[in-house]
């Protein structure tokens, strides 16, 4: 297995990936939508995506990471919003190591921290975050307001 950063040929597989890690957040199929999004995000600089490959061409998983800043800290981290395996490909680590490419980018870049946000059922996910350091906030809550 392979973790790399993504590149520009990989748009045609990562939209496929994307769309799928969409449609397990229950929204509609569209292939289209996906590799646009991904292509704005990456030509803009607005995110960093990692990927998993299995035989050089073929991407087994994905996590991106948005550059945000924390206030508090006065520094810079990342938000790993997106972290997604194929079906077939999960439980053999592939998680696991995109998450760990992301920490090690994080600190070559000089982040202070990482956050993410997992779903309350998501026991799966949360128990990888945590064998991986990941802790978990018991303090703070988080709020949405959507604007659509």
């Amino acid at each position: 297995m392979e973790i790399r950063k993504y590149q520009t040929p990989d748009l045609d597989e990562l939209g496929r990936l994307f769309n799928d890690y969409r449609v397990f957040y229950e929204q509609p199929s569209d292939i289209a939508l996906a590799s646009r999004y991904i292509a704005e995000r990456t030509s803009a600089g607005d995110s960093v995506i990692f990927v998993a490959s299995e035989d050089g061409t073929t991407l087994t998983g994905f996590c991106q990471l948005y550059p945000s800043f924390c206030s508090v800290a006065a520094a810079p981290i990342y938000v790993l919003y997106d972290l997604f395996v194929s079906p077939p490909h999960r439980r053999l680590g592939v998680g696991a190591q995109l998450l760990k490419a992301a920490a090690v980018h994080a600190r070559a870049e000089g982040k202070v921290r990482m956050d993410l946000t997992t779903a309350k059922d998501n026991l799966k996910a949360q128990a990888l975050y945590e064998s991986l350091g990941w802790k978990r906030d018991e303090v703070f809550y988080t709020y949405n307001l959507s604007l659509s």
